[in-house]
């Protein structure tokens, strides 16, 4: 009988750590995109970033953001930011309005949008970054 019991405290410990696993696996989508960057502003942009605000940063983690970085380049003369992130969410739509209600996450915009020079198929939709397409990935 005790070996029984031992065999199903076993089973169950397994099918617990399997449904643990299971929930921890969730899809990861990964966005690229990329901005222009007001020379004179390159200064302020790195001054903000160096110090973000921390409620932005909680919204950012609360909207299922991981993994985000920001990079600065410049190419033939110009200032480019290029972005990563990963989404672990389960609605991007929803979670990337709710970020955009914050109001604190407002006013961070307010501040870094008059740095950045959206490129032409960003500003014909009345945004500031363009999306990147991936073509390749590896873990």
């Amino acid at each position: 009988m005790k070996k029984l019991k031992n065999a199903w405290s076993i089973a169950i410990l397994i099918v617990l750590l399997t449904a643990c696993n299971s929930s921890e696996q969730k899809k990861v989508v990964r966005y690229g995109s990329v901005t222009g960057l007001k020379p004179e502003k390159i200064a302020y942009y790195k001054k903000l970033h160096a110090a973000v605000w921390p409620a932005v940063q909680q919204q950012i983690t609360a909207s299922h953001i991981q993994n985000y970085s920001i990079y600065l380049k410049e190419i033939d003369g110009k200032q480019y930011l290029f972005s990563y992130f990963e989404y672990a969410g389960n609605d991007f739509n929803t979670d990337m309005k709710r970020m955009a209600a914050d109001t604190t996450t407002q006013r961070w915009w307010k501040e870094t949008a008059p740095t950045q020079i959206p490129l032409p198929d960003a500003a014909a939709k009345g945004e500031t970054w363009s999306s990147m397409e991936e073509v390749f990935h590896q873990n």
